[in-house]
């Protein structure tokens, strides 16, 4: 087994074994850029150090021959004495998390070494600068010192200076601090930093390696949907410098802008710095086109490289960067992170570029930036108070309150409020309350800030770098430069598209996307890659979609956004409100008579909701469920109408109605209702109301037909477990459409088919197939079934410990449980069409909207999704992506 490769031994499509950045290294390497040597340990390294608990037999060894290579390379020894080589050791998993893991420079500097740097450099300064970085990066990262420890003693020698900037630091004050994080490092490990250079080498790379697994890369896996199991590699590099003085710096870049997807040069520059102060942001950088004032021939010769590797990647790419004493050196390159704006827009760009093609257009491009794309923008028209202006580092409109720290966030959002994380600048740490924030505010930093680069990975408003506000965390409060004043809980807007902070909420209106779904003709950019996208992916698609949906207004804006007919109406959203009443007379008639009435008051109701529902779909498909609820929930709470009785009687106030009905809410009662009666069991227990049903929906159709309308009604059975179920119930419903049949004169076409919800169902699909002209997968309670968990108390009660447990990554009620929900899906399909080759099969649960799972019922065969009406466009591109994936992955 081989642990090590050199930077020339590895290319860009081997990322499950060197990583991203090892093997985006590698590809700069071979091209033959300006890259520091190095070699990279691979993940495989990683899973066996976290499988045996410790080293793997041998890494020793090969980490030592590529370090002599490297060492003969530089013509320097790691950590000699008079002209020392310095390491830097990175991380660098298959997938990108940004902050996540750790990393460590300046490696190989002691207290010998360190005078060997500065009669090098010429420059004491910079050696007690890059001195003082390894032991704060070390400290905390290798010895898990608290870092607070280090940024507070740099902060108190900066005020003892007089100064807010690290750079007017001098010799003097910089070995002062040396000290003071050396006995910081003591006096909370026990233990003075470790001189020897291999073995700082060697603690670094063990401390890349766990941090695998710390809670914030866990978090960020989980929110990212990373599998657990790939680890991470090491990178050990030479130390190129930026922090030389003002003829060095450092950067990133990107090829084209990662917020807006347009052409032009981005990024972030910081003269005299490393890299790690570009994107921890705690100096605010320039631009780059502020660089070029600065150092043009470096400025030039990165534009060059820039270009190359966006035709050699065909991508945009993200670039980081280090100039040293005016010589330009590549540390990492990577597809970059982008908004969801951004990679519409780049995509349709680069397939006018001629870079590449549509299919991959639609492959670079996900239904959960689309799902983004949607969601609302602020209403330009409406009011609003300016606070601050920062950079647009991820677009969205986001209102809360105002939060300064994770754990605030995190309090507040779980009992429901909205809430915006202010901070100065964040850190890696900070993950959890940017998960839980709306959106996410700090006075410093750029584009290329963590909270930038994390944010517009996770979809979350930012803006960075507003830089006339004062964040104080301690005081709870932010101070705007003109006086006004922000407290914690105070309500603030944030744009990040435009990077304005507005005082109060601000309205927010449809996004332009929306607004291009709903028909309406826009001279927009965006809307155009959109409806480019979309019309390719719904060229390639096989997967029909659907929508769930209730009402003419529902189903209308469905059809608009798409749709291709209803896959779930829900009949029991029919009986609220006013005819409440009507059900309860219903459930009370103490006679046969008694229930007839009250159907025949309900028929027309119904008819008319049937009627408008297939007037908005015309012409497509419509599958009505009967009604599936138990019939209590129609009724009073049985505490409450308990005690309502019990008191009245105290008053000798007593209601006959009141006492009636609490016989049949008694009798009613269920333990758990969700499996007691309702579904196809009240259709049996009741018969005439499915029958009720069955009447109005042929009815509908007849008026439809006789409104030369084309209805196309199919009736769906809810809850079926057995066949002699189905049978009983489908017999009914012939009959009345037979019967309307008859009473009109017109030849209806309607089919009736069944929910499977049921595990057993799906076991006995080929035999319930007989019965049914369709199926439709009921995964919302599928799923429950067979979990055995309650949706409404699980996810609050215990779902957090089972994610950081990793028995999943995801809710099975977000994104479908493949092999254990969906192997019943599998099965259940091929069960009945075994019996029926052409018997439609669909799913209506969330699922159906879900971009994973869509993937899914496209692999198995299903015909159609069914979702709410705004997940309609996120179904319709990635049923079209599935295909394309398919036929990508076929030509490989």
């Amino acid at each position: 087994m081989t642990w090590v490769y050199d930077f020339s031994e590895g290319s860009k499509d081997q990322k499950d074994l060197l990583g991203g950045k090892g093997a985006n290294l590698a590809e700069m390497t071979n091209l033959g850029l300006p890259v520091p040597p190095g070699f990279t340990i691979s993940t495989e390294t990683c899973r066996a150090y976290l499988g045996e608990g410790g080293e793997p037999e041998g890494l020793g060894e090969e980490v030592s021959e590529h370090l002599a290579a490297l060492e003969e390379a530089m013509g320097k020894k790691l950590g000699d004495a008079d002209d020392p080589l310095l390491v830097s050791v990175r991380s660098g998993a298959k997938f990108s998390m940004p902050g996540m893991m750790e990393t460590v420079l300046n490696v190989g500097l002691n207290d010998t070494s360190v005078g060997g740097l500065a009669a090098r450099s010429e420059s004491e300064r910079f050696a007690q600068d890059s001195y003082r970085r390894l032991l704060q990066m070390f400290g905390g990262t290798v010895l898990h010192v608290d870092a607070e420890l280090f940024s507070d003693a740099l902060d108190h020698a900066k005020r003892s200076k007089g100064t807010d900037s690290d750079l007017d630091l001098d010799a003097d004050d910089l070995r002062g601090l040396v000290e003071t994080f050396k006995n910081i490092i003591e006096q909370e490990t026990g233990r003075a930093f470790p001189q020897d250079p291999r073995e700082q080498l060697d603690l670094a790379i063990r401390a890349v390696f766990d941090s695998w697994n710390t809670d914030r890369a866990r978090l960020y896996r989980r929110q990212e949907r990373i599998p657990e199991d790939l680890g991470t590699a090491v990178n050990v590099q030479a130390m190129v410098f930026g922090n030389f003085g003002m003829d060095s710096g450092s950067g990133v870049a990107f090829t084209r802008d990662p917020a807006s997807g347009e052409q032009g040069v981005y990024g972030d520059y910081l003269q005299n710095a490393q890299g790690e102060d570009v994107v921890a942001g705690i100096r605010n950088t320039v631009s780059l086109a502020d660089m070029a004032q600065i150092d043009q021939q470096s400025y030039d010769d990165l534009l060059e490289i820039m270009t190359r590797l966006e035709r050699h990647y065909r991508d945009m790419c993200d670039i980081e960067f280090t100039v040293e004493r005016g010589k330009l050196w590549m540390l990492q390159t990577r597809v970059g992170k982008r908004t969801p704006e951004a990679a519409f827009r780049i995509a349709v760009h680069m397939v006018d570029e001629g870079l590449i093609q549509m299919d991959e257009a639609v492959l670079r491009v996900s239904g959960d930036q689309l799902a983004q794309l949607m969601f609302p923008r602020f209403d330009a028209g409406a009011e609003r108070t300016l606070l601050a202006k920062g950079m647009n580092a991820s677009p969205g409109a986001a209102v809360g309150k105002v939060v300064f720290d994770s754990d605030t966030a995190v309090e507040w959002a779980e009992r429901g409020e909205d809430v915006i994380l202010v901070r100065k600048e964040t850190n890696p740490d900070d993950l959890r309350g940017m998960v839980a924030a709306r959106g996410i505010l700090t006075s410093r930093g750029g584009k290329t800030s963590h909270a930038a680069v994390v944010a517009r990975g996770m979809g979350r408003t930012c803006v960075c770098g507003a830089e006339s506000l004062d964040v104080d965390a301690k005081a709870r409060e932010f101070r705007v430069r003109d006086g006004d004043t922000v407290r914690e809980g105070d309500v603030i807007s944030i744009d990040g598209t435009t990077g304005e902070v507005f005082a109060g909420a601000v309205p927010v209106a449809d996004s332009v996307v929306v607004r291009h779904f709903e028909g309406e003709k826009l001279d927009d950019d965006l809307a155009h890659a959109v409806a480019r996208i979309m019309a390719h992916a719904d060229g390639a698609r096989r997967l029909r979609v659907r929508t769930n949906a209730d009402t003419p207004d529902d189903a209308a804006r469905a059809r608009r956004f798409g749709a291709q007919g209803i896959g779930l109406c829900r009949t029991e959203h029919m009986f609220l409100g006013e005819r409440r009443e009507l059900v309860e007379r219903l459930i009370v008639a103490e006679d046969e008579a008694g229930v007839d009435a009250a159907l025949a008051e309900l028929l027309p109701l119904q008819r008319q909701d049937f009627t408008e529902i297939l007037e908005a779909m015309d012409g497509l498909p419509v599958t009505i469920r009967l009604l599936d609820p138990p019939l209590h929930e129609f009724l009073p709470d049985l505490t409450e109408l308990s005690v309502e009785v019990a008191l009245a009687e105290e008053r000798g106030q007593v209601e006959e109605r009141a006492a009636t009905l609490l016989t049949h809410v008694r009798r009613l009662h269920e333990q758990n209702p969700m499996l007691g009666l309702r579904g196809v069991r009240l259709g049996i227990q009741i018969p005439g109301l499915f029958r009720m049903q069955g009447r109005a929906i042929a009815e509908a159709a007849a008026d439809r037909m006789a409104a030369h309308g084309t209805p196309r009604p199919e009736i769906m059975v809810p809850l079926v477990a057995s066949v002699r179920e189905l049978e009983i119930v489908r017999a009914e419903l012939d009959q009345q459409i037979a019967e309307v049949e008859e009473e009109r004169g017109v030849k209806l076409d309607i089919s009736i088919g069944t929910m499977i919800e049921l595990p057993r169902a799906a076991f006995l699909a080929d035999r319930i197939a007989k019965s049914a002209d369709f199926f439709s997968f009921g995964t919302n309670d599928l799923t429950q079934m067979a979990w055995g968990f309650s949706r409404d108390d699980v996810e609050s009660s215990f779902f957090s410990r089972y994610f950081e447990h990793g028995i999943f990554d995801v809710s099975p009620f977000e994104s479908l449980d493949q092999q254990g929900v969906g192997g019943m899906v599998e099965m259940g399909t091929t069960k009945g069409r075994r019996t029926r080759p052409d018997l439609k099969v669909g799913v209506c649960g969330e699922h159906g909207g879900d971009p994973r799972s869509v993937h899914f019922f496209d692999d198995v065969g299903l015909t159609y999704v069914s979702c709410s009406p705004f997940r309609v466009p996120v179904a319709r591109l990635e049923a079209g992506r599935s295909v394309l994936a398919k036929r990508d992955s076929e030509e490989r």
